[in-house]
């Protein structure tokens, strides 16, 4: 449930008001911005190499209104280097506006988060899509000016997974073959609402990375407090627009018990960011249910993984026979010591003045008004 639309416009950046009728004073978002009580970040794992620093937090309420359309559901974000502008795709499966996704402006000192305009998703005919026919998760900017978008579809109402490219305008241009194994299909598949929630380009844009929330039906479980669920990562070649080979990634355990025996626990890969060709940031992210959200970025590294490609069923092969993708802790949120939102999208930013890179993530807020659109910004360096 959403807050009651504000009326008849609120704008938010610097200098500038809202109006909600007599009597209305000027707002702008909060603005959180501080600087950690340590920098940079300690790491607790052995053999970290890549160092990362928290630089601040800002928040966007629940129930704020852009050009008519409840800014929320934040689940990817990408980054456009030749416009210094930022697009954030909303999950939204077409209830409360259209598919679309928002053009931001963030600046880091002081941080503030500016919406600029909003841009509604076409299919190639120039419709809207339908309530429900999409819920798009995952976004990528190429140097072509267009952007991937994955959508993890709806198995319970047979609506399959996507992986399409878009105009920067929103309009559809074409879309890449999901491979049969990943379809909701004869009790195989993906699981409802744990398809492709990440999706990223490699440096040169030859490649096109994505991965499944949880385990595919016929590989494995969801994650427990035992032990974490198997990934594949699909890797497509974009010179050819075909699936190619794909990587088994492990998740971690369920990070916290649940407060009751039948508490809602989750822990998934929610979003991959390639900073190499073979080489990738991973982030995963955990809810217990009355405890809250945890959140684990990793470095990955590809190289010498086993493709799995041909592996119709990860549960009837010795999974130990297969070399997965390596991965090292980088950074456990929960050392920063703030309120976790359900971070989902993760995108490299502008250099720094010290020359380190810019690293944004963003949450989707799912549209409860208990929860908040929560951007944290870091600056990484990481090793070439």
């Amino acid at each position: 449930m959403l807050f009651g639309k504000i009326n008849p416009i609120l704008w938010i950046t610097l200098g500038l008001s809202c109006t909600f009728g007599m009597g209305c004073q000027p707002q702008t978002l909060p603005e959180t911005f501080a600087s950690p009580a340590t920098s940079p970040t300690a790491n607790s794992a052995s053999g970290i190499t890549s160092p990362i620093e928290y630089l601040g937090e800002f928040k966007i309420p629940t129930g704020f209104i852009f050009q008519d359309t409840p800014l929320g559901g934040l689940s990817g974000i990408t980054y456009d280097s030749q416009r210094n502008l930022y697009y954030a795709l909303s999950d939204d499966r077409a209830i409360q506006g259209p598919a679309r996704f928002y053009t931001l402006e963030i600046e880091f000192n002081p941080l503030v988060v500016t919406p600029i305009s909003v841009t509604s998703l076409v299919d190639q005919t120039s419709r809207p899509f339908p309530t429900y026919t999409v819920d798009p998760e995952g976004i990528a900017l190429t140097r072509r000016d267009t952007l991937f978008i994955s959508s993890e579809g709806d198995v319970e109402r047979d609506i399959q997974p996507f992986i399409k490219e878009f105009s920067r305008e929103g309009k559809e241009l074409q879309s890449l073959p999901i491979p049969d194994k990943f379809l909701a299909q004869n009790g195989q598949g993906i699981r409802n609402n744990q398809a492709f929630e990440s999706l990223t380009l490699s440096p040169s844009e030859q490649v096109l990375y994505t991965a499944i929330e949880t385990a595919l039906v016929q590989d494995g479980e969801p994650a427990n407090l035992e032990k974490g669920t198997p990934i594949r990562i699909l890797k497509y070649d974009l010179t050819t627009g075909q699936p190619g080979p794909e990587f088994y990634y492990l998740t971690e355990p369920v990070q916290t018990e649940p407060k009751y025996p039948d508490g809602l626990t989750i822990h998934s890969l929610v979003e991959l960011l390639a900073w190499d060709e073979t080489k990738l940031l991973s982030l995963e992210r955990g809810f217990t249910e009355d405890v809250g959200n945890t959140v684990l970025l990793y470095e990955v590294s590809l190289e010498g993984a086993t493709d799995i490609q041909p592996i119709e069923s990860l549960k009837e092969v010795n999974i130990q026979e297969i070399q997965p993708a390596q991965k090292r802790l980088l950074l456990d949120l929960r050392t920063l010591e703030i309120p976790l939102d359900n971070l989902e999208g993760m995108t490299f930013g502008p250099k720094l003045a010290d020359g380190r890179r810019s690293l944004i993530l963003v949450s989707d807020n799912n549209f409860n008004p208990l929860q908040v659109t929560q951007f944290l910004v870091f600056a990484i360096t990481l090793e070439e």
